[in-house]
């Protein structure tokens, strides 16, 4: 597939083409931490000859697709690598602004198909051990015939405003001091803006309309889809769950709380919120 116009960055895919180069990209993890190369003040993805340097062998490997024309792969190391200076392992989600959206998204890509490689080795079905396809994303049983493929959890996070305030909360989950747009994970058999609803309604009180498509976001952490929606007020007052949330309240830009940080969809969404009242 010609993609030098990069109509879309990535390119998924589950085969290479091609012998691995030099520039090839290695999104590489080790006890839940992704490695980065550090440039003087720049944060980046190590190539496969950044990469080869270790001298590693005890290593899963897995094909991911093509970056602007450039392979990517996902490599969960089995031991604890000797690194150079240059080399450190990060928590993903902390250096998510640093290595830029292109490569967080591909890094959360990368971390989430390694979880499904180690969860999901033995049919549920049948209990017999899957293989890899070799033609799509997918773990094949030759025993009974059933096709897996890698686990998303669709969830929704929606932005809820009256006038000039946003409806922001605090999970029990959260930072202290944190405050968050309100989401939660769809029901089987439910559609999305029931979703939106009933989360809405089981953790405030909040009654909305007028639910509205933002833009959605891969959170692989371990493996949501985050489908982000605007809403308004309807009726109701606060009443938190005291479950899942301990706090929440109606608040004015000027009286915005900690917020989550910019490489979220959670902040994107803050921050549309926040532009819509400076215009």
């Amino acid at each position: 597939m010609n993609t030098n116009n990069h109509y879309l960055n990535f390119i998924p895919e589950t085969m290479p083409s091609q012998e691995k180069k030099e520039k090839d990209l290695f999104f590489v993890f080790y006890n839940n931490k992704i490695l980065v190369f550090y440039k003087k003040t720049v944060v980046t993805i190590p190539s496969f000859s950044e990469f080869a340097k270790l001298s590693l062998n005890n290593y899963e490997e897995y094909y991911l697709g093509k970056f602007k024309d450039t392979p990517c792969y996902a490599i969960k190391l089995n031991e604890d690598p000797i690194l150079c200076d240059e080399l450190k392992f990060e928590d993903l989600r902390s250096i998510g602004l640093s290595i830029g959206e292109d490569f967080f998204t591909i890094a959360g890509k990368a971390y989430q198909i390694l979880n499904w490689q180690e969860t999901h080795n033995f049919c549920g079905r049948c209990g017999s051990r899957l293989e890899n396809s070799q033609h799509e994303r997918s773990k094949i049983c030759n025993t009974c015939g059933l096709i897996s493929y890698p686990k998303i959890s669709p969830a929704i996070i929606v932005a809820v405003t009256k006038g000039d305030k946003l409806l922001l909360a605090h999970n029990n989950n959260f930072p202290e001091n944190l405050y968050s747009v309100i989401a939660g994970f769809v029901e089987p058999g439910e559609t999305v803006e029931q979703c939106i609803k009933r989360e809405v309604y089981e953790e405030t009180n909040i009654k909305i309309k007028d639910i509205k498509y933002f833009s959605s976001q891969p959170w692989s952490f371990p493996d949501s889809l985050m489908l982000g929606f605007t809403a308004s007020y309807d009726s109701g007052d606060i009443k938190v769950d005291e479950v899942e949330i301990n706090n929440a309240a109606w608040f004015t830009v000027d009286s915005l709380p900690l917020i989550p940080s910019k490489i979220s969809i959670a902040r994107k969404l803050i921050d549309n919120f926040i532009e819509s009242q400076c215009h």
